[in-house]
């Protein structure tokens, strides 16, 4: 007689809850650099030439706007390699602050819309609301910046260079107050030191994500 064991098969499941995450390719990684390099590069342009809020209702505030719904699409594509990469960690609860992220840029897209194609509803409660959302996401991203620098997951320049790409509010906002005249350049150059370079950075080399080919 004689005795043998089998290994228990391996719970996914478990695994999954204890904070694995599904992991990125070089691939997805690269092309959420190019979205958010296209993106926050088309806004830079837009921005410096007609401003950060032109008139409501005029062809420049349709060009600004639309230029934005690029930038915010790059956004959604990095918070995605972020989550699949575990940029700001692996737990549940990073797991749902970026999903938090993404509903938020969600809204700020047909904020953005909105401003770019319904100016009769500028004036509305609805559209007060829903406008809340442009600010409260780039918060939300500058918010994540400073997680991944201090999570240590993301390596080299992609460490840091996040938390200087994702204070794009907290400098241009009081800009605004304070320096109006200014704010569409002050903007736009952060926009291109800031998710210009971080997308560059993304697409050319992904692996400092901890992306791997596939």
């Amino acid at each position: 007689m004689s005795l043998s064991t089998t290994p228990a098969p391996a719970r996914t499941d478990v695994a999954q809850s204890r904070g694995t995450v599904p992991g990125a390719s070089t691939g997805l990684v690269r092309r959420a650099g190019v979205a958010v390099a296209a993106g926050a590069g088309s806004w830079a342009t837009a921005c410096a030439l007609l401003g950060t809020t032109p008139p409501a209702g005029t062809w420049q505030a349709t060009v600004v706007n639309v230029a934005a719904v690029a930038f915010q699409v790059g956004l959604m594509f990095l918070v995605t390699v972020q989550m699949r990469t575990g940029a700001i960690g692996t737990g549940r609860l990073a797991r749902r602050l970026l999903h938090v992220e993404h509903g938020l840029l969600a809204v700020a897209v047909v904020s953005s819309l909105m401003w770019a194609f319904t100016p009769g509803l500028y004036d509305t409660g609805f559209f007060f609301v829903i406008d809340l959302f442009w600010p409260l996401s780039m918060l939300g991203m500058a918010a994540l910046g400073v997680r991944i620098a201090i999570a240590g997951r993301w390596t080299g320049i992609a460490r840091f260079w996040p938390m200087v790409a994702e204070s794009w509010a907290p400098v241009t906002v009081p800009t605004a107050f304070l320096l109006p005249a200014i704010t569409q350049y002050v903007g736009a150059a952060h926009l291109l030191v800031g998710y210009v370079v971080m997308g560059v950075v993304l697409a050319t080399r992904p692996h400092l994500t901890g992306a791997r080919d596939r």
